[in-house]
Order: C-alpha cells, then sequence, then structure tokens
C-alpha cells in the first residue's frame, strides 16, 4: 500500500471521506485501518487528512488502530498502564508526558536492537539482564520524580546510573517546578 514511485522519506497522503472511506493518495486505492496498520508496521511515512476539511486527523485514526487492535484480543496494554495514562489527562505533568513516551519507545526500540544483535553474534554474557536492570532503574527514577506518592523501593544502581538517575530527577524536578509556576 506505498506510495508508488515513492523515495525514501516521502510521505504518503490519506483521504478521510465522510463515508469512513480512506484513500491513498499515492496508490490511488481505497484502504483499510488494517492496510494502514500494516504500512505502521512497514515504516511508511503517512498522514491522514480530512477530505473536506484538510485537517490533519492522524493522530486520531492511529488511536483508532490501537483501539481496534486491543478490542480484537491483541491486547498490549495492561489496564494498569491505561488507568495511570487517563489519571495524566489534566495533570501539570501531562504536557511531558508525549516527549516522555517517545523517549520510552526510542528506549525500547533501540534497546532491542542491541539485544537481537547480542544474540545474532552468539555472546555468552547476558546483555538482556544489563539492559533490564538499567531500564528499571530509569523507570523507578522517572516514577518516583512523576507520581510523588510512588514509593517503591529501588535497587542499588552503578555509580554512573546513580549519577544519570540523580540528573533526571534533578531535571524532572525542575520541570515539575516550572509546570506549577505556569499553573499559577
Amino acid at each position: 500500500m506505498a506510495k508508488r514511485n515513492a523515495q525514501p522519506g516521502d510521505k504518503v497522503t490519506i483521504k478521510k471521506y465522510a463515508n469512513r472511506r480512506l484513500y491513498n493518495t499515492g496508490s490511488s486505492s481505497y484502504i483499510t485501518l488494517d492496510d494502514l496498520a500494516k504500512m505502521t508496521r512497514e515504516n511508511v511515512e503517512f498522514e491522514v487528512v480530512d477530505a473536506k476539511s484538510g485537517e490533519d486527523i492522524t493522530h486520531s485514526i492511529l488511536t483508532q488502530i490501537i483501539m481496534d487492535e486491543e478490542a480484537s484480543g491483541k491486547q498490549m496494554l495492561p489496564v494498569s498502564f491505561l488507568r495511570d495514562l487517563i489519571a495524566m489527562y489534566g495533570n501539570s505533568m501531562q504536557s511531558m508526558m508525549p516527549q516522555y513516551l517517545e523517549a520510552s519507545m526510542a528506549n525500547f526500540r533501540a534497546n532491542q536492537a542491541k539485544i537481537q544483535e547480542a544474540l545474532k553474534e552468539g555472546l555468552t554474557t547476558n546483555p538482556i539482564a544489563k539492559i533490564a536492570e538499567t531500564n528499571l532503574a530509569v523507570m523507578r527514577a522517572v516514577g518516583q520524580v512523576i507520581l510523588p506518592g510512588n514509593k517503591e523501593a529501588s535497587k542499588p544502581e552503578e555509580p554512573d546510573q546513580k549519577s544519570e538517575i540523580d540528573e533526571l530527577r534533578r531535571q524532572m524536578a525542575e520541570m515539575q517546578k516550572r509546570l506549577d509556576e505556569i499553573g499559577r
């Protein structure tokens, strides 16, 4: 469903009509949400626009794809995560969540690539445990800053990890202070 003769980095425009049909302007064909999900998995850049108004509705279409995936039994998002996410709406930290989630996903993808590379090279050490330990320490530190009531005990970190986490805590506290000042 990718754009014909598309160059790497080209963005395909999908038009959504009032009858709920999606039209791929690159391939001059009607497509489905499943096709958009496949394009997403294949890293095809696209934007979805309302055919009448020209408004960019990519966000709501991607959200709809996630809802459809979750409803079809392919649940990936735990209920506790969904509750925490909903609770963040209206919170002073709401504006930081998109960047935090993007950074977390980028970190996850980078670690996934490292794990795959290590397995391909046949390393005898356990890189998975090391990556998991680092991720857990970072997530605990960020969680303690974002959710002040979170008193989960953290494991001792290595010295350079501890300084990175302390720096993250300092930055998050500074951002929270700024957000609180803006909210006044």
